[in-house]
């Protein structure tokens, strides 16, 4: 059976997917393996430089952040033709991976979940994600706001999704987690 874990920017599925890894349970990294396949695919690099421009990689063949964040932030148009290069390779990795868990924070807007057979979304107020986000990337509220709602909406998610694990900083993770492992043995 494969697993998905997912949830929006600063609701803790990172932190959630540790506590999994903690019990030995390998899980697939599709933000991870974007990242690593855009760094050493000759294909996506070939056709990034198509859609962004030769800049989209240095001289030394090394992905230039700040000039495929820009072109992502242009427009949704920008967004969506590089997820279209992006997402199969990184969907295919995942089947070749042989692996039954993955992280994936746009599971449903990337067409994942069709790679699986349960959803677990991660959720927590946005009170906490935003004050998350603040903290690990040291942006500002509205920088936070905007890429939280360039996500689904969490309550969207909760409603595909299969289980729901909240991480408001409250409710027992661990109990949450035993409860869901329990149930798909």
């Amino acid at each position: 059976m494969k697993i998905a874990i997912t949830g929006g920017i600063g609701s803790g599925k990172s932190y959630v997917c540790n506590l999994l890894h903690q019990r030995g349970i390998s899980i697939y990294d599709c933000d991870r393996a974007a990242k690593r396949l855009m760094r050493s695919s000759v294909a996506l690099r070939q056709q990034l430089c198509a859609l962004i421009g030769s800049d989209a990689y240095d001289n030394e063949g090394k992905l230039n952040k700040a000039v495929v964040a820009k072109f992502l932030l242009e427009s949704d148009r920008n967004a969506q033709a590089i997820d279209a290069i992006v997402h199969p390779a990184v969907a295919s990795d995942f089947l070749q991976s042989q692996m039954q868990w993955m992280e994936c924070a746009i599971l449903y807007e990337s067409g994942f979940d069709r790679l699986v057979d349960r959803v677990i979304v991660v959720t927590a107020p946005e009170a906490i994600r935003i004050e998350r986000i603040m903290q690990r990337d040291g942006i500002t509220r509205e920088k936070a706001l905007d890429w939280i709602h360039r996500q689904w909406p969490q309550e969207k998610v909760r409603q595909l999704a299969d289980y729901e694990i909240v991480n408001d900083g409250y409710t027992d993770l661990e109990q949450q987690i035993e409860r869901i492992i329990n149930s798909n043995q």
